[in-house]
């Protein structure tokens, strides 16, 4: 946090930082009973070595000086499974996670305007994978919000362990509790539109945290024109229960003009694979992933009948 603040009052977020502190101390204050387990493991990882970061497709991958504990590190970071961003290279330690963000990474980084110098968010962050490799790309500050405290804990563990860490943060945070002024340069929503019941006002808040100017990088899932406008999921879409508007291209461009946006442009549409999103043995006993989500005798379904998941990527400005 004393990083944070320290970085804070050296870029555009100077005037909101006490507030952000605050409401994530509020955050971390609550009462969950997996905090115990979680601040063991990571008592234990601060005593491996650090090491240097950098990005090694398809790993972030964190260089150590001398040999750390294989065994009891990776102990320490399965107590904060389920793992589903990365993957992460530690010394000699793979930490597989179920999504292969590099390919996600590699379709969007071509489209975008370079982050150097700039002061980002990644909205719905997970434990930092992306927000590292923002900062890595140069970003004077990315800061990532994630309400669920198990993927700050893992955010927590890596930085741990990260020898002069680069200037991305992840607080315990909605992008609803980011204060409403324009400071951020680029904002990231990848991976939450599709869970928010107004899709709407997700795409207004995104816009009054965006500098003039700005620019807003959008992924979501989506489906073909043939299907119509948008679906509706009745219960589950892949076995998952949150998933409130599945749009088309079309419709989804339409929602970002009427919420102001400007040069709205696709760049990318995606199925997604088994390749991208696999089960691995860092996301604990629920070892289901894609392949169980779709149905078994035609991957163009889910199992549920609803067609397989594909993502768009949409890169505008304000």
């Amino acid at each position: 946090m004393n990083n944070f603040k320290k970085q804070c009052l050296a870029s555009k977020l100077s005037p909101i930082s006490d507030e952000l502190l605050d409401l994530s101390r509020q955050a971390l204050a609550v009462n969950n009973g997996n905090i115990p387990k979680w601040e063991a493991a990571i008592n234990e990882i601060k005593s491996q070595p650090k090491g240097n970061i950098d990005y090694q497709a398809p790993y972030l991958t964190i260089h150590h000086a001398q040999d750390n504990n294989i065994e009891a590190l990776q102990q320490s970071l399965k107590l904060l499974m389920p793992w589903r961003k990365g993957p992460y290279q530690i010394g000699d330690l793979p930490l597989d996670s179920e999504w292969r963000g590099d390919l996600k990474w590699d379709r969007v980084l071509p489209h975008i305007q370079p982050l150097k110098g700039k002061t980002v968010l990644d909205v719905g962050s997970g434990n930092g994978y992306f927000t590292y490799l923002m900062a890595l790309a140069g970003a004077e500050i990315a800061l990532g919000v994630e309400p669920f405290l198990l993927f700050n804990y893992q955010f927590q563990a890596i930085q741990t362990l990260i020898n002069n860490p680069p200037n991305a943060f992840v607080l315990p945070l909605k992008l609803e509790q980011i204060p409403e002024k324009p400071l951020f340069d680029t904002v990231f929503s990848m991976g939450v539109l599709y869970h928010q019941k107004d899709h709407l006002l997700h795409l207004q808040q995104l816009k009054t945290v965006l500098a003039e100017g700005g620019e807003l990088i959008l992924e979501t899932l989506i489906i073909d024109e043939k299907y119509g406008e948008q679906i509706i999921p009745q219960e589950r879409y892949a076995k998952m229960r949150n998933v409130w508007c599945l749009p088309s291209t079309n419709t989804l461009h339409t929602w970002l003009k009427k919420a102001g946006f400007k040069t709205i442009k696709l760049v990318d549409v995606t199925k997604t694979t088994p390749e991208e999103q696999r089960a691995t043995h860092w996301i604990g006993d629920n070892t289901q992933s894609l392949k169980d989500f779709l149905d078994p005798n035609n991957d163009h379904l889910t199992i549920e009948g609803l067609p397989a998941p594909k993502r768009a990527i949409f890169v505008c400005q304000k």
